[in-house]
């Protein structure tokens, strides 16, 4: 069986918990992020909900900053790996963002690089470490220098 796999932005309290609990279980439990790095920034992000099979599968958000729109929190849950979640909420997020959205950036653990990359993300800058987990800052569309 194929799985329906749907990304839906968070408009009420109900969906907004499930996004919490994705992203506790994945960057606290899983990855050992400190939690009081996890939780902020939250009231003023735009957030999205996965669904495998109407399951909770996957969280994202995205949020103006004052450099352009920084696209995080991407997290799948072990189970719904390579089921095209990770995919699906990418392009869901950036299908979101405003027409004036003309700076786009992110900062990518590096395995998730490459899912980056298929959008056209490009690396920019040192490898650095973020809650104890390194990463690159890749931004969307621009034309970089490796």
């Amino acid at each position: 069986m194929q799985n329906k796999i749907k990304v839906k932005k968070v408009t009420d309290e109900i969906d907004l918990e499930k996004v919490f609990a994705i992203r506790r279980k994945v960057f606290v439990d899983e990855q050992n992020c400190p939690p009081e790095l996890e939780w902020e920034f939250e009231d003023e992000s735009t957030h999205f909900l996965g669904l495998v099979n109407d399951i909770p599968a996957g969280a994202a958000r995205w949020r103006k900053t004052d450099k352009g729109y920084k696209l995080e929190r991407f997290a799948v849950l072990m189970e719904f790996r390579n089921s095209g979640m990770g995919k699906a909420l990418v392009s869901a997020v950036l299908k979101d963002l405003p027409e004036d959205a003309d700076y786009i950036y992110l900062n990518a653990q590096l395995p998730a690089m490459g899912l980056y990359q298929k959008f056209g993300f490009k690396k920019e800058g040192d490898q650095f470490e973020e809650a104890g987990i390194q990463h690159f800052k890749m931004v969307l569309g621009l034309k970089v220098e490796n």
